[in-house]
C-alpha cells in the first residue's frame, strides 16, 4: 500500500506539501497541486484520516468498518448493521458504516473505508448473494455477513437456508399437508435454489413423490411479485383450490397470497394454509391470521461477524447460522 512518502517522492515535493494537498489544497499553487494529485492517482494512494485523531499513548480504540451493499435499504436486513454496532460497543470497539447501492461503483466506498484504517472490515449485503471482493481490501482482516465471495476465500457467516426450509416442509408433512403450491424467489438467487432443494429433499425423505409438489420460481424483479396472483388463480377452479398450502419464498409473496386467497373466499388456514420465509421485522404478526414463517437470523449474522474480527477467530470458509421456524396461526 502506497504511503505519504511514496507520493512525495514521485511528485518530487516535501511531505508537508503532500499533506497540504490533501488537507488544505487551497494553500498550494495550482501546478503544484496538480502534480501531487497526479502522483496520488498513479499510486492509488488512500489518505489515512485516522492519523488526524489526537490520542494518548495507550488510548487507541479499535474500530470495525462496515461496507454495506444495499443492507441499509430494507428494515429487516438493517438489523445486521445494528447488531454489529451493539456488539462492537459491548467489547469496547467503535464502528462506522459506508453504504453502497447496487448501481454504485464500489471504488469510492472502498477508498473511503480504507482511509479510516479500521482494524477489521465486515462486508454485508441485503439478500444472500455472491460478491466480488476488491483486491484493495486484502490488507485488512475481512469477514463477510449474509454473502460469500465467488472464490470462497474469505470467512463468511450466512443463513442456514437449507435446514430452515427443510424443517418447515417437514412440519407441513407432519401436519398432514400433501398438496403444496410452492412459489419460490427467483432462481438467480442463492437462497431460491437452496430452499427448493431442501423442500424437495424433505418431501422425498418422507417417502412422497416429487410429482406432488407444484413448484414455480418468480422471475427477477419486484414487478414480478404480482405474478403470484395469476399463479394462484391458475390453480383455483370452481371455487376450489388444487392445493392445501402455499409455500412462499418470502413474506412478501405470502402477503400477496393472503390477499388472493381471502378475496376468493378461502379461509386461512381452514381451507388453505400459508407458510412464509424471512420473518420481516414488524410484519409477521400483522398478518391475520398471524403468518407461520422461517426467521432469517440477521441480528445473529452481524453479531458473529463482529465477534470474528474482535476475537480474531481463525475460522475459514462458510459458517451457517440456523434459521428457526416460527409457528403461528396460518397452518
Amino acid at each position: 500500500m502506497a504511503s505519504l512518502k511514496d507520493v512525495a517522492r514521485l511528485a518530487s515535493v516535501s511531505l508537508m506539501t503532500v499533506s497540504r494537498a490533501i488537507n488544505n489544497p487551497e494553500m498550494l499553487k495550482p501546478e503544484t497541486l496538480k502534480l501531487v494529485q497526479k502522483a496520488i492517482d498513479e499510486l492509488n494512494y488512500v489518505p489515512d484520516f485516522s492519523a488526524r485523531k489526537i490520542r494518548g499513548k495507550n488510548s487507541r480504540i479499535s474500530t470495525l468498518g462496515v461496507l454495506a451493499l444495499d443492507t441499509a435499504t430494507t428494515p429487516f436486513s438493517v438489523e445486521i448493521i445494528l447488531s454489529i454496532e451493539q456488539t462492537a460497543r459491548k467489547y469496547g470497539w467503535s464502528s462506522f458504516v459506508v453504504n453502497i447501492t447496487s448501481g454504485d461503483s464500489p471504488e469510492r466506498a472502498v477508498k473511503q473505508i480504507i482511509s479510516q484504517r479500521p482494524d477489521g472490515i465486515i462486508f454485508t449485503t441485503m439478500g444472500l448473494r455472491e460478491v466480488i471482493i476488491p483486491d484493495s481490501l486484502n490488507h485488512t482482516p475481512l469477514v463477510l455477513a449474509n454473502c460469500v465471495d465467488k472464490e470462497k476465500q474469505y470467512p463468511a457467516y450466512i443463513p442456514d437456508d437449507y435446514h430452515g426450509q427443510y424443517q418447515a416442509i417437514e412440519m407441513l408433512i407432519k401436519k398432514g399437508y400433501r398438496r403444496p403450491l410452492c412459489l419460490y424467489i427467483p432462481q438467480q438467487t442463492m437462497a431460491g435454489l437452496v430452499r427448493r432443494q431442501a423442500a424437495e429433499q424433505a418431501w422425498q425423505d418422507a417417502g412422497l413423490s416429487l410429482d406432488g409438489l407444484k413448484q414455480y420460481h418468480l422471475e427477477w424483479g419486484d414487478e414480478h411479485y404480482l405474478d403470484v396472483i395469476e399463479l394462484i388463480n391458475n390453480h383455483c377452479h370452481d371455487n376450489q383450490a388444487d392445493f392445501d398450502v402455499v409455500v412462499c419464498g418470502n413474506d412478501r409473496i405470502a402477503f400477496l397470497a393472503y390477499q388472493v386467497l381471502l378475496s376468493k373466499g378461502f379461509k386461512i388456514p381452514e381451507d388453505v394454509a400459508v407458510l412464509g420465509y424471512d420473518n420481516m421485522i414488524g410484519v409477521g404478526k400483522l398478518f391475520y391470521p398471524a403468518l407461520t414463517t422461517v426467521e432469517l437470523p440477521h441480528y445473529q449474522l452481524g453479531k458473529e461477524a463482529a465477534l470474528h474480527i474482535i476475537q480474531q477467530r481463525q475460522l475459514q470458509g462458510i459458517q451457517y447460522i440456523s434459521c428457526d421456524v416460527l409457528e403461528r396461526d396460518s397452518l
